[in-house]
């Protein structure tokens, strides 16, 4: 019998967003330096949302785990 994904752990249900909150994207913005202070939270420009993806790790090799 399989698990239901809502039983899954929370910790395992961890993704990439695809929409950044308001303060996120103002935060965006002022690193990119395109946010002008003062000016208004609405109407915000788009921000590219990064995806990360999660690299595979590394094997030791046996050299190491014998030292």
């Amino acid at each position: 019998m399989s698990l239901d994904k809502s039983l899954k752990s929370k910790s395992t249900l961890v993704r990439a967003r695809n929409v950044l909150k308001r303060a996120e994207r103002i935060e965006k913005l002022k690193f990119e330096d395109r946010w002008i202070e003062g000016q208004c939270a609405l109407g915000l420009p788009k921000v590219r949302v990064e995806k990360i993806s999660l690299g595979k790790k590394k094997k030791k090799k046996k050299d190491e785990e014998d030292e």
